[in-house]
Order: structure tokens, then sequence, then C-alpha cells
């Protein structure tokens, strides 16, 4: 059996806990958001759409996601 790492994250100012180990990414499609219309700022650091994959979230973590809706 393989025990998960529970994240704690701060997300959008509220306290939310996600199994481990989880990218910027695939928190984004877990929350049910298309990843080409967010912008994310990671500990007050603007982080580029290229790199979702690549950054992990870490225990602490304070995360803001905004998401771009169209229309007119």
């Amino acid at each position: 059996m393989t025990a998960s790492n529970l994240i704690s994250i701060q997300l959008n100012g509220e306290n939310r806990s996600f199994d481990g180990p989880l990218s910027l990414l695939m928190l984004v499609e877990k929350l049910g958001l298309n990843p080409a219309k967010v912008a994310i700022e990671r500990n007050r650091e603007i982080v580029p759409r290229s790199i979702l994959a690549d950054v992990q979230c870490a225990d602490g973590d304070n995360l803001e996601i905004v998401h771009f809706v169209g229309g007119g």
C-alpha cells in the first residue's frame, strides 16, 4: 500500500487539502478549469503558463487562480 502525501494550501483565500504530489497543471485540471484560460500566482509570484506542469504544489503554498471567461 502506498501512502499519499497530503498537501495543505491556501487557494484563493480558502484552506484546501489535496493528495500529492500535485503539479499546478494537475491542480487546475482537478478544479475543472482550462489551463489555457488561467493565471496563477504562487506565493506572490506569477507562474508562466508554459511551466505549470513543472511546478509542484508544496505544503503551505498560497495560490491565487484567476480564470478568464469569454462573453459580451
